[in-house]
């Protein structure tokens, strides 16, 4: 049986690609610490799911997770980093990229993976998307939760901690299914604070826009990276507990699967409109 998901995996790829790589300041440990390389792995759920969309590429060198504008240097932590999270330099100085360099790489990496997104959506019956994440198991620096011990999984649709439409905002899914989703998640992640709501992270750029442009639901879905690796820095790469990356993938899709089934009992879609209510 297919599930009418689609997976989106923009933060996994550790590649750089030659025309940057003279320019990085970063070491191979550094660019590893700083995305999200097991997930291409663990959200790899094969034939069970309409569509998924990853890339080789580091966010590192292109964030396809951050809107196009604003460019560097006005957002460091933007679509081109300036700094990482913890405040490295990205480049080595002088050599961060201009104007002309920055549409070269977004022609051949951003555009097309947002374009893709769109394809998979109008080509395959897909009825919600998910965005695929690992998060470091405290906040870093630079981040709005420096120091602070996160959850196990964190479930975002950009509202509230219950997932509700904050004021003046959207939400990218019904608060019901996001709560639904974390329920099934706490089902698996037992534990109290184990799973959070838009805590730390509400969502990227993939998530808002795409709902936007397509009206398909959007959940982002952040696993704590100690769920599969011990220890680590920047300059020293974690111990990658190999085997827990299939087993972690083995507790996750259950997850899902058991989540979508109820919401199809709930409210079975009819070929017409989303189902659910987002206010």
């Amino acid at each position: 049986m297919k599930y009418p998901f689609l997976i989106s995996i923009p933060h996994g790829g550790v590649e750089v690609p030659a025309e940057v790589a003279n320019r990085i300041a970063l070491s191979d440990q550094e660019l590893h610490w700083y995305c999200d390389p097991a997930t291409r792995e663990l959200f790899n759920f094969g034939r069970s799911v309409e569509a998924t969309i990853d890339t080789p590429v580091s966010r590192m060198v292109i964030d396809l997770n951050r809107p196009p504008l604003p460019l560097p240097p006005k957002d460091p932590d933007g679509i081109i980093k300036v700094r990482t999270i913890d405040g490295r330099d990205v480049y080595l100085p002088g050599q961060l990229p201009d104007l002309p360099f920055i549409h070269r790489l977004m022609m051949k990496w951003y555009f097309p993976y947002h374009q893709r997104i769109d394809e998979l959506i109008e080509r395959y019956p897909v009825r919600i998307a998910f965005d695929c994440h690992s998060m470091l198991p405290y906040g870093s620096a630079e981040q709005s939760d420096a120091g602070k011990r996160r959850p196990l999984i964190c479930l975002g649709n950009y509202g509230d901690r219950n997932g509700r439409v904050k004021p003046g905002s959207i939400t990218t899914c019904p608060a019901d299914w996001i709560a639904r989703l974390a329920d099934a998640f706490r089902e698996e992640f037992p534990g109290v604070d184990n799973v959070a709501i838009n805590t730390p992270f509400s969502g990227g750029f993939i998530s808002n826009a795409h709902y936007w442009r397509k009206g398909i639901p959007w959940i982002q879905i952040e696993v704590n990276r100690t769920l599969y690796e011990r220890c680590g820095t920047p300059t020293r790469l974690p111990e990658v507990m190999e085997e827990q990356i299939p087993a972690l993938r083995n507790r996750i899709w259950p997850v899902l699967a058991r989540f979508w089934d109820g919401i199809a009992a709930a409210a079975p879609f009819d070929g017409g409109e989303s189902m659910g209510s987002y206010e």
